[in-house]
């Protein structure tokens, strides 16, 4: 069997690799075929499909990405014949949602970044994402200089002869405009212009077009400019790049200044100020995609304000104010041949369909997610009825659907092909690997019960020690060459390698034992020798890295940086963790009140460091590596080393903003008030945190004269 038709949670490391390898050759050629020669061979879903299954292998082995990754890669290459052109402002893509929940889950980080409660006023803007080619057009003292394609993001072709001959594109703009305005938008051919161009190729005997899109970007990237002049080719204006001023504080009020300098823009351009709205608006044009003159993939939302757009920023290759919305992906029906349960390092335990292999948006699936036991039985998170409380039995008629998620989702089912004899699924209460009783946890405040079940045997669990060890050797944490997720597990089920710290002993007993790994099934002594000294290379890692490794629940690679900058070495911090297990003492006060942490992952640093088991694995881990001390950041600033708590609501900045202002300038943050406190900054409305600092005699200022004191 092929690697490309293997579902991702069964592919091992080798055939991963083999997978990324392929998938980068693909879709690189696809780009090459799309941005470059606009002579596509793949629909949109079927490439879509292909980047999303690069995407959920290089999740499920990250060690394994590769330098060429096309997850890194924005747009295509640009044709030698042009002119290069750098874009001084990156021409970057969006974010794809793919359903109401993404949408809500994206107005909601908006929101939580700019700490923003969901009464307070936020707009947004809902667009058409035209199916076309990006061009961004610079104009100086009102003319038209430069026309350049979107290219790699970062540079782009010259085509400003060509762009030149479109109508919509004016060489002179009307009215007042900035000394320099970068305007972009999408050029693009309508249906009906297409239909036309086809006819009369074929009625000369011609080859004819494939699709509006490709023939609108091939028309635009001609030598020939005569050739492009006899082309229909349109233009809509919806956004800029480099500028020297903008005529508008909004992204409508630009948009509509576009409109009375001599652009076309999109007409169902408009603006909501709910989430509904901007769903509503969504549906809308969804349903009269068909009627419209011009190919469109889906709804582009942007955050209006332009001030708020400059906080939110960039994140990687993309705006954290906007997201594009596409149209619904395919989905197919087949049927749930089984359900098997997949225990992980953390002991819970995931239920994965196994599906009669079917074809969806290119992709072979086998597999898809039943996320837990509820939604197997036809039950939300919020407990509320899905699928109008329709459960899922083996043998069933099923819906699945990809739509930008790691693997394939169960969607829904056909009660009438459901077998006759079919049973309602009885999801394990007790472990499969290893027998102990799984459990589902109540949390304390809320009273609800954690919709994931536990394995309860943490210590005699062997799916959960390897999961454990694929961890703890994993990218971000010791990532040892030659040592990835397969070798975890074949040197635990061989008992050569049972916890983390045996992996640092391996050579010592090897060198002992008989049986030599350079004699093993698939290992020499090259190999074997090249092993060691990858492991030998790990014995000094950073201190984040090594608490990340440890595996604890809830403490991921932003917690375990935020633990190693406050206790800066690994003897500080494996102590204070022993010490916090009694919640009488300093150490667990300190503890949860570090800013970021909380109480939910300060009891599970305590409850790991409690068990005597995981103390005894990590004395044994020191004594054969040596995390580095955490570096201290800007130790020359005024704020260097001073705990600074932020309280009420601050109004120039987010809590999030605050936070990271102080750290950058050496600061740690808290989320309360002690005698440690140096700094008290505070906005209207702070109430018992301001008591206790004038209580302790700690300083306060408010955020005017934290900007002044910072230089801002």
């Amino acid at each position: 069997m092929s690697e490309e038709t293997i579902a991702i949670e069964d592919l091992n490391a080798e055939q991963a690799a083999r997978e990324l390898a392929r998938l980068a050759a693909e879709i690189g050629d696809h780009d090459r075929r799309y941005h470059t020669e606009d002579a596509p061979v793949v629909s949109d879903a079927e490439y879509d499909a292909l980047k999303r299954r690069n995407l959920a292998i290089e999740a499920r082995f990250p060690d394994l990405k590769r330098a060429d990754s096309p997850s890194d890669r924005v747009g295509g290459g640009i044709l030698e014949k042009f002119e290069k052109v750098t874009h001084r402002v990156a021409m970057l893509s969006l974010d794809n949602a793919f359903s109401e929940e993404d949408v809500r889950d994206f107005v909601e980080r908006v929101r939580r970044f700019l700490k923003l409660d969901t009464q307070a006023p936020l707009a947004f803007t809902a667009e058409p994402k035209i199916d076309g080619l990006s061009l961004a057009l610079r104009y100086e003292e009102g003319k038209l200089v430069t026309a350049a394609t979107r290219g790699d993001g970062a540079v782009g072709e010259n085509v400003t002869a060509n762009a030149k001959t479109i109508s919509d594109i004016p060489h002179v703009l009307s009215g007042t405009v900035p000394e320099v305005i970068e305007v972009r938008g999408e050029v693009y051919m309508t249906k009906s212009d297409f239909a036309e161009l086809n006819r009369r190729q074929e009625a000369e005997g011609k080859q004819t077009y494939v699709n509006p899109r490709n023939t609108a970007a091939g028309s635009l990237r001609q030598l020939d400019t005569s050739i492009t002049a006899s082309r229909p080719l349109k233009f809509f204006a919806y956004a800029w790049g480099d500028t020297s001023g903008l005529p508008a504080d909004t992204q409508l009020g630009v948009v509509e200044c576009f409109a009375a300098w001599g652009f076309v823009v999109n007409p169902l351009m408009k603006r909501f100020e709910t989430v509904e709205g901007l769903l509503e608006q969504y549906r809308l044009i969804e349903s009269e995609r068909a009627e419209l003159a011009y190919d469109i993939d889906g709804v582009v939302y942007k955050v209006d304000d332009l001030s708020l757009q400059q906080r939110l920023g960039f994140v990687s290759r993309s705006p954290r104010w906007a997201i594009a919305h596409k149209f619904p992906a395919e989905k197919a029906t087949t049927v749930l041949k089984d359900i098997e349960i997949q225990v992980g390092r953390t002991g819970a335990l995931s239920p994965v369909a196994r599906l009669e292999p079917v074809t969806v948006g290119g992709v072979v699936v086998s597999n898809a997610t039943l996320h837990n036991e509820d939604y197997i039985a036809g039950i939300g998170s919020d407990g509320q009825p899905i699928r109008e409380g329709r459960d899922l039995r083996i043998g069933d008629t099923v819906t699945i659907y990809r739509a930008g998620d790691v693997i394939p989702k169960v969607m829904d089912v056909d009660l009438s092909r459901r077998p006759k004899d079919s049973a309602q699924y009885v999801f394990p209460e007790t472990c499969p690997a290893c027998g102990s009783p799984a459990t589902r946890e109540v949390n304390e405040k809320t009273g609800r019960m954690d919709s994931v079940r536990r394995c309860t045997g943490s210590l005699i669990c062997p799916a959960q020690a390897v999961e454990k060890l694929k961890h703890f050797v994993s990218r971000n944490a010791f990532d040892i060459d030659g040592f990835g997720a397969k070798q975890a597990e074949a040197f635990y089920n061989a008992e050569l390698v049972k916890n983390p710290a045996e992996i640092f002993t391996l050579q010592t007993r090897d060198e002992a034992s008989l049986t030599r790994l350079k004699n093993r099934d698939g290992w020499g002594e090259q190999s074997a020798a090249n092993l060691f000294d990858a492991i030998e290379a790990r014995r000094e890692i950073d201190l984040h890295r090594f608490i990340y490794a440890l595996g604890i629940r809830h403490v991921g690679e932003g917690n375990a940086k935020i633990l190693a900058r406050v206790y800066h070495s690994a003897r500080g911090f494996v102590d204070a963790m022993e010490a916090a297990g009694d919640h009488e003492s300093e150490a667990w006060n300190d503890l949860v009140n570090i800013d970021g942490i909380g109480p939910i992952v300060a009891q599970a640093l305590a409850e790991f460091f409690a068990e005597p088991h995981n103390a005894a694995i990590v004395e044994q881990l020191l004594e054969e590596v040596q995390p580095l001390d955490a570096e201290q950041v800007a130790t020359d600033t005024a704020f260097s080393g001073k705990t600074i708590v932020f309280t009420g609501s601050l109004e120039r900045m987010s809590r999030d903003e605050a936070k990271a202002m102080a750290e950058r300038l050496g600061a740690k943050t808290a989320g309360s008030v002690s005698k440690k406190t140096d700094l008290v900054v505070a906005g209207p409305g702070a109430g018992s945190k301001l008591k206790k600092a004038s209580e302790l005699g700690i300083e306060v200022i408010d955020e005017d004269e934290w900007f002044t004191r910072i230089g801002e």
